[in-house]
């Protein structure tokens, strides 16, 4: 009979083992070496992970595949998805964990999201892009250690930097490198772009559309047909992550919550967040940090 799956927080401890955190960072070789360098199969409930893995070799398994480990490369594992590895002794770099909600790209039916919903080996090769990213992970590592103030911004742009330059490296034909967009995905760039710079000032979908030179009507069709979504969806949606996260990771009250998201009235926030995730700011937050161990 088939032993099922083990499911686990980080690997070889247990799921009521909560660790307290939206990120976190290790050496590969502190906890496989405990482990006489092989993890065994297991998933991660509420985790997303990347492995990068700066020298020596292995093997990832995902599943029932199994596929060589040749450094430099990135592993990228989705919540819920069954991997395990084995290192050679030498193996050296860094095991990332990320709380999955976190992601904004983790889900949907952007290229990106689509992309970040399957394991993955990604070698990095010697191009600039790959050493782009292997820079970008150590500078994620020293930061996450060193713990200064800012850090969850840098913490978040690093990240996003390594997994967006990483699918594309993926993505790209060897001799395209770049070219590969159409233009539905500039476009949708380009709206991201706009939309993190303006999404605490509740502009409309009208703004994004006269900003993009587009009606509102051709910018919903592009952004339901590259996300599933629209304009007006996805804007909520945005404005629910940043909520979520303030939620979580700050003791900052529901009130002043509201007006750091651009909000007058707390009322009308508490409103919006029941709308869109069915309960109220404070008892979700209570919710998720019981189900975190927060």
């Amino acid at each position: 009979m088939k032993r099922p799956v083990p499911t686990y927080e980080l690997y070889g401890e247990e799921s009521g083992e909560r660790p307290e955190f939206w990120l976190h960072c290790e050496t590969i070789p502190s906890r496989s070496s405990l482990h006489h360098w092989e993890i065994g199969l297991h998933r991660h409930e509420n985790f997303f992970q990347i492995l990068y893995i700066a020298g020596g070799s292995g093997d990832a398994t995902f599943g029932g595949r199994s596929e060589a480990i040749l450094p430099p490369a990135i592993v990228t594992v989705p919540a819920g998805a069954s991997h395990g590895f084995r290192f050679s002794r030498d193996v050296d770099g860094f095991v990332f964990t990320v709380l999955a909600s976190h992601l904004p790209a983790s889900g949907g039916r952007s290229r990106l999201g689509a992309w970040l919903a399957a394991p993955r080996l990604t070698p990095l090769g010697d191009g600039e892009d790959g050493r782009y990213i292997a820079d970008t992970l150590k500078r994620l590592a020293a930061e996450w250690e060193g713990r200064r103030s800012h850090r969850t911004v840098l913490l978040d742009s690093y990240l996003m930097t390594v997994l967006t330059l990483t699918e594309r490296l993926a993505q790209a034909p060897p001799n395209e490198k770049g070219l590969g967009e159409t233009n539905n995905e500039r476009r949708m760039e380009l709206f991201d772009a706009l939309l993190q710079q303006h999404y605490l000032t509740h502009q409309p979908a009208a703004f994004y559309a006269r900003e993009l030179s587009l009606s509102p009507t051709h910018l919903n069709r592009i952004t339901r047909a590259m996300t599933g979504k629209s304009v007006q969806e996805i804007i909520a949606a945005r404005l629910l992550t940043a909520a979520r996260r303030e939620l979580v990771f700050t003791r900052a009250s529901v009130q002043e919550i509201s007006f750091r998201l651009g909000f007058s009235d707390p009322a009308y926030f508490s409103r919006f967040f029941v709308r869109h995730n069915g309960m109220t700011p404070r008892a979700w937050r209570i919710a998720e940090r019981l189900r975190l161990g927060a």
